[in-house]
């Protein structure tokens, strides 16, 4: 109608500016059809006030009140919405019965043990081993969110709570909350995504049995405009964590940073290579120790780590279709500095060589240690639900100086190794069980022969698994 009535207009305009020189009787003809057009255009103009006038009129009337049901439907939009996903991960485990399981020549991570020593690493038969409940969703344009609750036997804790930009722009990304740290490479992955039931020794050795190094605070990460995959990024964070520690400061307890480039090779073949650094400090960083008698000794580390990693990865597929076959391989290398002091203690009053006296009293000394260790693995789809890996991993406990506690504690070289095989099947990829056969020569003295059967099942929304 808007089209019509311009019409109109624009017609009435160039007659009424034709040109003087025509004829009387024309020009009379000519305004009579412009009457016209007029009439008609004025009587089209009033049906439409008269519809408009008609439907107010109409919407005036008192309607029926809707039910509340109705009211609800009708309703926008406006509830929470998230993306929601369950992890069942659970397993049986056959292994030998250790007391205060750990790695020999390395600070327990799971501080002063006296029952089953690591958890989940020592729980044999049956268990739940990990699972997960997240729920994620966009913010709004500018924000998303994430929340992951870790669960084991009873035991609940939030894994993950962070938010995470969207609109920076400029390859800019801002992350924050509590979340897996970048460094590494296996460190950002859950234990759902790994390949092998257990985290590497490595990871253990760093972070703890759940082969994981989580912050609370800040990350910031830029990703390079080149051909290249290049990314760089720094983290600041609360360092509760092992190798840190809890601490009632102001301030950060740690910090990282880390660089990552990679890129494809063909269209079969890509990679990956990165390194990172880690710097945390710890006060009352609680381990367990053996004294020269063979006795048990608690030590206390006040002081800083530091840690390097060096991560690559190696991926092939047929065609770039790794639906069918595709191989992977990857490994990590990693070395870590302490420096400190360390009380030794007996904290049990057995009398070991840190306490001849009287229970409760202390022997301080200076802590420095060089640690390292290294891990690869490979893992081959020889068919489109049937994967295979090897694992071989080795640690090094380095060189240690115990100072002042040298005369009391045991201080012995050695090289704990680990060799895995394990076969998957995957029905989708959403529900995977694994068979795994480890040889662990971990403890000084000890070979345990390992079998573990585990499932992993994923339901509802499932993001992708990092490169």
């Amino acid at each position: 109608m808007i089209r019509s009535s311009s019409r109109v207009l624009a017609a009435a305009g160039i007659l009424v500016s034709l040109p003087a020189v025509a004829g009387d009787a024309e020009l009379q003809a000519l305004r009579a059809e412009i009457g016209q057009l007029k009439a008609a255009y004025e009587q089209r103009i009033a049906a439409l006030e008269a519809r408009v006038q008609s439907a107010e009129q109409a919407r005036s009337v008192p309607a029926a009140e809707p039910s509340a049901e109705h009211r609800s439907a009708a309703a926008p939009a406006s509830g929470f919405n998230p993306e929601v996903s369950l992890i069942l991960q659970g397993q049986y485990k056959n292994m030998k019965d250790v007391t205060e399981r750990n790695i020999t020549g390395f600070a327990s991570t799971a501080g002063h043990n006296h029952g089953d020593g690591i958890e989940g690493v020592s729980k044999r038969g049956f268990s739940v081993e990990h699972s997960e409940l997240v729920l994620a969703a966009n913010i709004d344009p500018y924000w998303r969110g994430q929340a992951i609750i870790a669960v084991r036997d009873g035991d609940a804790e939030v894994e993950e709570a962070w938010f995470q930009s969207l609109a920076i722009g400029h390859g800019i990304g801002l992350k924050g909350g509590r979340f897996r740290s970048g460094i590494g490479y296996l460190n950002e992955q859950h234990p759902h995504a790994w390949d092998f039931a257990d985290a590497p020794l490595m990871y253990q050795a760093l972070f703890g049995e759940e082969g994981r190094y989580k912050q609370d605070g800040l990350q910031l990460k830029w990703l390079a405009p080149t051909p290249m995959f290049l990314e760089f990024g720094a983290e600041l964070g609360r360092g509760a964590d092992f190798p840190g520690g809890e601490r009632n400061k102001n301030g950060a307890g740690a910090g990282a940073v880390f660089a990552h480039i990679g890129d494809d090779v063909g269209i079969e073949h890509s990679w990956r290579a990165g390194v990172s650094y880690l710097r945390t400090r710890a006060s009352e960083r609680e381990s367990r120790f053996e004294d020269i008698n063979g006795l048990e000794a608690a030590g206390s580390f006040a002081g800083r780590s530091s840690t390097w990693i060096a991560d690559f990865i190696w991926k092939w597929a047929p065609n770039g279709n790794p639906s069918e076959r595709n191989f992977k391989f990857q490994a990590e290398y990693f070395q870590r500095r302490e420096k400190g002091s360390l009380d030794c203690y007996d904290e049990q009053g057995a009398g070991n060589a840190c306490d001849p006296l009287a229970a409760g009293e202390r022997v301080v000394g200076d802590y420095q240690t060089r640690q390292s260790g290294w891990y690869a693995q490979s893992v081959y789809q020889f068919l489109p639900r049937w994967r295979a890996g090897l694992r071989y991993e080795q640690l090094d406990s380095g060189s240690r100086n115990f100072d002042a506690n040298a005369a009391n504690l045991a201080v012995d070289s050695y090289r704990p190794k680990k060799a895995t095989v394990m076969l998957d099947y995957s029905w989708s990829e959403y529900s995977r069980l694994r068979l795994q056969y480890a040889q662990d020569k971990s403890m000084r003295g000890l070979t345990d022969n390992q079998w573990t059967l585990q499932y992993v099942m994923s339901l509802g929304a499932h993001g992708a698994h990092r490169f």
